[in-house]
């Protein structure tokens, strides 16, 4: 299967992504528990967030 460039890009995105969620990890042990609470709330109502686009994807993108 040929690689577009479109696939390329949104690979890239991910890698973005995946460099954003090691250092947002890296500084978890760093928050008190209510700003843990409240980035992990934060996160959960991201509009789309990781889980909805996995879904989204595995779906075949509808």
């Amino acid at each position: 299967m040929q690689t577009t460039g479109e696939l390329i890009r949104l690979l890239g995105y991910v890698d973005d992504i995946t460099a954003t969620l090691h250092r947002i990890d890296a500084t978890i042990p760093t928050l008190a528990p209510e700003e843990r609470k409240r980035l992990a709330e934060y996160m959960r109502k991201s509009d789309p967030n990781l889980i909805v686009v996995l879904e989204t994807l595995e779906k075949g993108g509808r």
